[in-house]
């Protein structure tokens, strides 16, 4: 039977077998269901995350930002990888989830890891999404941060995934010091990818699920023959006390991403904010008569700095970086009167709170921070000394010191010292002294300012009266009376002029709080360069 005997047109017959256009309702609805299945992700993907203690991308996300404030984007993108069976698997997202939400109301720019997708590993689309939300955080001028849960490089895409990588680590020094930049592992993160973590202002380690190394247990027992864990290489512990790569280490997940949310509210959003500030509190005419009681007069009678400093802040509430590695000196933010201030305090529990390299190198990048972002600095100093020995020489003790010393003398923010007892040798300039350029200097009535301490001072100067001496022991005592009293008391420095005043332990958080106050606005212009060159 032919078409005309059907009484049909060829035109009537196409418009029968042609399918109707879609509708707007239908492209919504199967755009609505594909956003969807995203963001479901694999089921089993999920299920074996979940078996390994960790949660995915979007609950992190979840965790970390404000309710109903993320906003994706690049969520249908897709590598074009060709070769070795890619191009059969293009899952969406690439194995990222990247974009912008809030945190207590301020914009932040962030990417979460998927190891549900080729086990996080980062290939170009990968790299491009991640890129592409680190430059609209330097562009917007919002802190930006990581969420690492990757396997490393993807080996079936080759070189670019090393190109991606080194894009992304352009990119974090482009940012350094203009963002706050924080790197948060959750997971494995190896390879090219740790160093993301070496690059940011902040690293978060969680648990025993974080693991951080350059290269894997297997590498290492092929290249040494040594057999190691993972936890024993790149393990939240070891990078919290040992390597000093984690800035924080915390149990879990929810705790850790509570803590990011804690350090963000004490962080400017970049370098021409300043940081949140709280309502002042009345903290200028504030006496602490406890802090005579936690400080001994004795100049080798041991206390936790710590107390002094939950008496000198608001609500005794200060929040350390590294505190378990280098523990002979603190470093922590913290606010004073409801202004943010960054603290570097030696600990005489540890070592005597004595500087060593790693002491150095830890006060050094954290006052490099504070000065980067116009966060005030105040320095609470006793000190005996540098820590002498072959090692501490072998490890470079000298440019360690250096670059503490270079941050002090480069960093232009309001600086206050203040001396508790002893300051003794290279360690007292090291620590903000008025030679290197602090604002304010202070002193408690038990400083002690010197080339070294009195015992060793009188030994050296007094060798041949003492070895003469009829009566050392006698002899040894009157000297050392008529050393402190000529040269280390009280009030010598301030007679010189060294320190500004000498004050009653008990008005400490009072002197500070003025002081800040008053130094509030300080402007200091640098003379013109392209840069320094730290002693790295």
């Amino acid at each position: 039977m032919s078409i005309s005997e059907l009484d049909i047109t060829a035109e009537e017959l196409e418009r029968a077998v042609r399918p109707a256009p879609p509708s707007m309702d239908r492209l919504r609805d199967d755009l609505g269901r594909l956003r969807q299945d995203i963001a479901d992700g694999d089921h089993r993907g999920v299920e074996r995350q979940r078996k390994l203690g960790k949660r995915t991308a979007r609950e992190r996300l979840d965790l970390l930002l404000d309710e109903g404030s993320f906003v994706e984007l690049d969520m249908l993108r897709r590598h074009r990888a060709q070769g070795l069976g890619m191009e059969r698997q293009r899952p969406h997202t690439d194995g990222v989830v990247t974009g912008s939400g809030t945190v207590d109301g301020r914009r932040v720019f962030v990417y979460a890891q998927d190891f549900t997708i080729y086990g996080g590993s980062l290939g170009e689309a990968h790299a491009l999404k991640i890129q592409k939300v680190m430059e609209l955080a330097l562009s917007t001028g919002a802190p930006f941060i990581g969420l690492n849960d990757s396997g490393g490089a993807r080996i079936q895409e080759g070189v670019m995934s090393l190109n991606g990588y080194g894009g992304i680590f352009q990119r974090y020094v482009q940012a350094s010091g203009v963002i706050p930049q924080i790197s948060v592992v959750l997971g494995p993160c190896a390879g090219g990818a740790a160093y993301s973590t070496a690059l940011a202002d902040f690293t978060f380690m969680a648990g025993d699920t974080a693991q951080l190394y350059l290269t894997g247990p297997d590498v290492v027992e092929a290249v040494t023959g040594e057999r190691v864990t993972h936890a024993e290489l790149g393990g939240a512990q070891v990078h919290g006390s040992r390597s000093g790569v984690a800035t924080f280490v915390h149990d879990d997940e929810e705790e850790c991403l509570a803590a990011v949310r804690e350090l963000l509210s004490m962080l400017p959003s970049n370098n021409l904010g300043r940081p949140p500030a709280a309502p002042p509190c009345g903290a200028a005419t504030d006496v602490r008569p406890r802090l005579a009681e936690i400080v001994p007069a004795e100049q080798h009678k041991l206390y936790d700095m710590r107390e002094v400093l939950a008496e000198l802040v608001d609500d005794g509430d200060f929040l350390e970086t590294h505190r378990n590695w280098a523990g002979n000196v603190i470093c922590a933010l913290a606010r004073i009167d409801g202004e943010v201030v960054g603290l570097v305090a030696n600990q005489p529990t540890v070592l005597a709170g004595v500087l060593d390299a790693k002491a150095a190198q830890k006060a050094a990048r954290f006052v490099r921070f504070c000065d980067a972002f116009s966060i005030p600095l105040v320095t609470l100093v006793d000190v005996p000394g540098f820590l002498p020995g072959k090692d501490q020489e072998y490890e470079g003790v000298i440019r360690h010191g250096a670059k503490l010393l270079y941050a002090y003398c480069e960093a232009t923010v309001p600086r206050i010292s203040v001396i508790l007892r002893k300051a003794y040798g290279g360690a007292y300039i090291v620590m903000d002294s008025r030679s290197i350029g602090t604002d304010l200097s202070l002193a408690w009535p038990t400083n002690e300012v010197a080339v070294m301490g009195a015992e060793g001072a009188v030994n050296i100067i007094y060798r041949r009266q003492l070895a003469a001496a009829a009566d050392p022991v006698t002899e040894r005592a009157e000297l050392l009376e008529r050393y402190k009293r000529e040269l280390i008391h009280p009030t010598y420095t301030a007679e010189r002029g060294l320190v500004d005043d000498v004050i009653d332990p008990a008005d400490t958080r009072a002197a500070l709080a003025r002081g800040l106050a008053m130094l509030r606005d300080k402007r200091k212009h640098s003379a013109p360069r392209k840069h320094g060159n730290v002693p790295l």
